[in-house]
């Protein structure tokens, strides 16, 4: 049987950001490992588990608070590329690669919040 979250687009493109933002944090340093790397990857998890976990059983007026946490966490992801880049850890090109998918993610999660109004 399948959850209603395992149907959504936005879940499924947020899923595959898990996976590819945990592979980007392979190339970090060591030192970053209980640093930005932890926190990049619970704010990307948390955007994935947010949208799974407030789609199942919620009002949509539940539904709609943990897509805005969802959303928050997207925030999250792109201010650690940023500490990331600054740190001269997260090349440019991964930069622009992941804050795109990001920001997709983002507009996504808000355009399913809006047609739950």
């Amino acid at each position: 049987m399948a959850f209603k979250f395992e149907n959504l687009r936005v879940w499924q493109r947020a899923l595959v950001l898990t996976g590819d933002i945990d592979e980007l944090t392979k190339t970090f340093p060591s030192d970053e490992r209980f640093i930005l790397t932890s926190q990049i990857k619970r704010a990307t998890d948390s955007i994935c588990l947010n949208i799974a976990e407030g789609s199942t059983g919620q009002s949509n007026k539940e539904f709609a608070k943990f897509l805005g946490y969802a959303q928050r966490s997207g925030i999250e992801v792109i201010s650690c590329l940023y500490v990331g880049q600054r740190r001269s850890i997260i090349s440019e090109q991964d930069f622009d690669r992941f804050y795109k998918e990001v920001e997709e993610i983002i507009v996504m999660i808000q355009a399913l919040k809006k047609g739950l109004r």
